[in-house]
């Protein structure tokens, strides 16, 4: 990820007008037509030094809520498989799972099943490369997916102290 300075600085003050990681990767694709991944920009802000705030999710129909109205934090939950599981912060029906063993060559290994029930297994090597595999032949998710996906794989690679 080898960005100008100029680039560089463009980042910058799309930080401080509060733009979010996904606008930012807009931003970059359109203005300099540099395609990055979620996960990419996530470091290269890291790399700059800079802070994007979190914004909290709203709780919606499905959450559980506190006397306060506030939702609960969400525990992993384990089964039998191996994984651990969070629900998904972003897209609806985007589960992540983490493996426990990671996979021979990976960083970090898991499996992504979408909002259409398809399943995937996906693993991060040494260079940041994301792959996903086992899918159906041809199958191909949704952009609305794979960004929720990258977005929750992040969520949960920090939780996990990547």
């Amino acid at each position: 990820m080898d960005l100008t300075d100029e680039q560089k600085q463009k980042v910058t003050e799309w930080v401080s007008q509060g733009l979010n990681l996904s606008d930012i990767q807009k931003k970059l694709d359109e203005e300099f037509s540099v395609s990055l991944t979620y996960l990419d920009i996530r470091f290269l802000i890291d790399d700059l030094n800079l802070e994007i705030p979190e914004n909290e999710p709203k709780p919606s129909a499905n959450d559980d809520l506190q006397g306060d109205g506030e939702a609960k934090p969400q525990e992993p939950k384990t089964d039998d498989s191996g994984f651990a599981d969070l629900e998904p912060a972003g897209r609806e029906g985007v589960a992540v799972e983490l493996d426990r063993i990671t996979k021979p060559g990976a960083v970090v290994s898991g499996k992504v099943t979408f909002s259409d029930g398809k399943s995937s297994n996906w693993a991060l090597d040494q260079a940041g490369r994301l792959m996903l595999e086992g899918a159906e032949q041809g199958y191909k998710p949704s952009q609305e997916d794979l960004q929720a996906f990258q977005q929750e794989l992040s969520r949960q690679l920090q939780q996990q102290g990547f």
